[in-house]
């Protein structure tokens, strides 16, 4: 199964675009390879295209931070967030259909809580993004509080959760 046998893609983006126009955060739904299957683009801050921009930042920061919460929200059929190695938040809600794992929703770019960008990781990791600039390109972004986060896994879930038996209603 995939992820458009739940809903066709313009749906998935269309719901990617809300989440992100509620919360400022980036949000895009992954496949189970960590792949973005929308064009859908939002950068909360201009620091993360910066450290996309870089082989190592894409590899090391972003994906790493994926892909560990999307194994660990798999394993645990519930969404989670923490900090990536940038110090930005990344939740993670995991799309379960029949038992099977097919992507996930993800959601970054802010800061948690009383968050701080870690410049100095995006320095050594990136090994382009030098600190100053790094910290230029950290000024005014914005945060969001622990519980916030968690109202949004649980949103993200219901709208998930509804996709799934929607579909299951249909089969029947």
């Amino acid at each position: 199964m995939e992820l458009t046998d739940l809903l066709p893609l313009k749906e998935w983006e269309a719901f990617e675009k809300e989440i992100t126009e509620k919360t400022g955060l980036s949000v895009n739904v992954f496949n189970t390879d960590g792949i973005r299957i929308s064009t859908h683009h939002h950068w909360p801050n201009k620091l993360c295209p910066a450290v996309k921009a870089t082989d190592k930042g894409q590899a090391f920061i972003c994906a790493v931070a994926h892909m560990n919460l999307a194994a660990q929200a798999a394993r645990n059929n519930a969404p989670v967030f923490e900090e990536c190695d940038a110090g930005l938040v990344k939740l993670v809600a995991p799309i379960i259909a029949a038992g099977e794992y097919l992507g996930a929703v993800g959601a970054c770019g802010l800061l948690l809580d009383d968050g701080e960008v870690d410049t100095f990781a995006v320095n050594k990791i990136t090994e382009e993004i030098d600190e100053e600039t790094a910290e230029e390109l950290a000024a005014g972004i914005g945060s969001v509080s622990s519980d916030e986060l968690t109202e949004l896994g649980e949103m993200i879930r219901r709208r998930v959760d509804s996709v799934v038996a929607a579909r299951e209603a249909r089969l029947k």
